[in-house]
């Protein structure tokens, strides 16, 4: 007899994957303090907070799935579980990615080319997994709910994006002006259109 998943245990587990993401980021932190206690070195608490407000960011996407969706299978468990190993990977490229912007880290070209297109491939699968686990819901529990549609589509403008920014930094394009991270900028724009185009085509809004 096949068992209804529990939803609940699902997005507990969840929770607990990124608060133990959250402990990792104070952990490095902490091995980084060389000074007293007293004092506070700024550059390394700028790339903390950036990566923690980046992994609130990531963590409100995956809240927000949950709250769009009733619906749970074995393939959602599987990606939100790909999804999770990937965000507790993910914020040391982008800690290591602040630190090269405040001199905290000193690379060269090559490892700060190496460094973005990290970053960026960490980017991509994550947004990956969750535009999969929308088109899966569109697919599998309600296709007249078009807002899941909307949502896989939303977000493989992510993964989009991602692939042009690997495709700079692999080829060192204005590496030292950051244009690997300024691309993301696109995101606005593109997400903007999408969204006017996909209410007109749709009227799901």
């Amino acid at each position: 007899m096949k068992l209804p998943h529990n939803r609940s245990r699902i997005e507990a587990f969840s929770d607990g994957v990124f608060a133990f993401a959250a402990t990792l980021l104070v952990v490095s932190v902490g091995t980084q303090a060389e000074t007293s206690i007293l004092q506070v070195d700024w550059m390394v608490f700028l790339s903390f907070g950036v990566s923690f407000f980046a992994l609130v960011g990531l963590w409100s996407v995956h809240y927000n799935f949950f709250r769009r969706t009733s619906y749970m299978d074995n393939l959602i468990i599987g990606l939100n579980a790909v999804l999770l190993f990937l965000i507790l990977y993910y914020i040391f490229p982008i800690k290591s990615l602040i630190n090269s912007w405040t001199g905290t880290l000193q690379i060269n070209a090559d490892e700060f080319s190496s460094l973005f297109q990290l970053y960026s491939l960490g980017f991509l699968l994550i947004f990956a997994c969750y535009a999969l686990m929308y088109l899966r819901v569109y697919k599998k529990a309600d296709n007249s709910n078009m807002k899941h549609l909307f949502y896989a589509r939303h977000f493989g403008l992510f993964v989009i994006v991602a692939l042009v920014s690997i495709g700079i930094a692999k080829l060192q394009l204005g590496l030292y002006y950051g244009l690997p991270g300024i691309v993301y900028a696109l995101l606005g724009p593109f997400c903007y259109f999408h969204a006017v185009y996909f209410q007109k085509k749709t009227n799901a809004f």
